[in-house]
């Protein structure tokens, strides 16, 4: 069987940065070291590096000496408290999240209304939104507007696809009198997004690998299963079963942002080892 790899797949810019922040810090030993929240959306990643001492938090204790920022970023409230706290920090937002949450603080100083498109559950949407003003609103589809407003500025979550800022546009422009877009969309998110739709399109199966709490990998799986290619959401090689392949002759692996290259080597091996049984 043959199995083709998106050049993509794996860790993204902003991801790569942070995890490398992190082993760094555990490196030198600086005491106990935590990240606020998970570091990324990878239960993999996490747990190499709870194995070297750094782990997730989701409160601030007295016995941390660094504190690292997840590459989603945190609300603006909660980075204010952690600085007055005087804790040793390291900032590993993902700049482009950064970019966002800039954007966010802009239009609201300039008066205008923010609609952040993406999931409201998302601690990076959550970050983006204490930026935004009260009067913000967080909205996943263009459905979702009604009265936007007649001053409206827009920034989206940076793993969107353009086809949901094109659409959510679309609708503001019907009846709002002025319209400021910022395209916050990480240009290696529809990047993916485009490689994995053109892969998806010409293999029998596709495996799709990431995090299963990650936004930007479930979006992959969706893509992939709406082109009606027979397609598995995985986190490692262990969850493949052989008869996912049986009697294929091509595979393709794609992965999202917060996958590191060797469990995607794994799943690649793991489908060869397979597809000599068959």
């Amino acid at each position: 069987m043959e199995i083709l790899i998106a050049e993509t797949a794996g860790f993204c810019f902003g991801v790569k940065r942070a995890v490398d922040m992190a082993f760094k810090a555990a490196e030198k030993g600086r005491g106990r070291v935590a990240t606020f929240g998970p570091i990324i959306h990878n239960p993999q990643v996490i747990q190499r590096l709870s194995e070297t001492g750094v782990v997730p938090v989701e409160e601030i204790g007295e016995d941390i000496d660094l504190l690292i920022i997840r590459t989603h970023g945190i609300p603006r409230d909660t980075f204010l408290k952690i600085q007055q706290r005087g804790i040793d920090l390291i900032d590993a937002t993902c700049p482009f999240v950064k970019k966002a949450q800039e954007y966010a603080k802009l239009l609201k100083e300039g008066g205008y209304r923010v609609i952040i498109l993406g999931d409201s559950g998302h601690p990076e949407v959550k970050g983006i939104l204490s930026y935004a003003g009260e009067d913000a609103v967080v909205v996943k589809d263009a459905a979702e507007i009604k009265r936007p407003g007649r001053k409206v500025g827009i920034v989206v979550q940076t793993t969107q696809p353009v086809e949901r800022l094109k659409e959510l546009v679309s609708r503001v422009v019907e009846t709002a009198k002025e319209v400021k877009v910022y395209n916050t969309i990480c240009n290696s998110t529809a990047m993916r997004l485009r490689e994995t739709e053109e892969l998806a399109s010409e293999v029998d199966v596709m495996f799709v690998v990431g995090g299963k709490n990650s936004a930007n990998t479930k979006q992959l799986a969706h893509l992939c299963k709406r082109i009606g290619v027979n397609t598995y959401h995985i986190e490692t090689a262990e969850e493949i079963r052989p008869e996912w392949i049986k009697g294929l002759k091509k595979a393709g692996i794609t992965a999202g942002a917060s996958t590191p290259d060797w469990i995607i080597s794994e799943v690649k091996e793991r489908l060869e080892q397979l597809s000599t049984n068959y």
